[in-house]
């Protein structure tokens, strides 16, 4: 199952959970969605897509850091848990990208 964006004249209006099968049979346009970010309303065109929503606000943005660091807990509490140590340094990125002189423009990025 993956997110997918169901397109309507170059804007995403609506997101599916869904499997591939089902979207081969799909009546509407379609794309894969791999960044959570990307919302109904944002705009694709050219194999690109365009946030169309106003800017986020400061809050906004630390609201979304706080619940990727909610995600991302039970990672620190594992110490086996496959590249642990790019995820510790990830959640620390978190806790410090408000402070950074590039914030929000440069938010942390996960490990692979």
């Amino acid at each position: 199952m993956a997110r997918y964006g169901i397109i309507e004249n170059n804007i995403i209006t609506d997101i599916i959970i869904a499997d591939a099968d089902f979207i081969e049979s799909f009546e509407k346009e379609t794309v894969l969605l791999e960044d959570d970010e990307i919302k109904i309303n944002w705009g694709y065109q050219n194999g690109e897509f365009i946030n169309n929503d106003p800017a986020i606000s400061n809050e906004e943005w630390i609201e979304w850091r706080n619940l990727e660091l909610g995600k991302t807990d039970n990672i620190a509490q594992t110490p086996d848990y496959p590249n642990r140590d790019a995820w510790i340094t990830y959640r620390q990125e978190l806790r410090d990208w408000p402070t950074t002189a590039d914030f929000p423009e440069t938010k942390p990025s996960k490990p692979e």
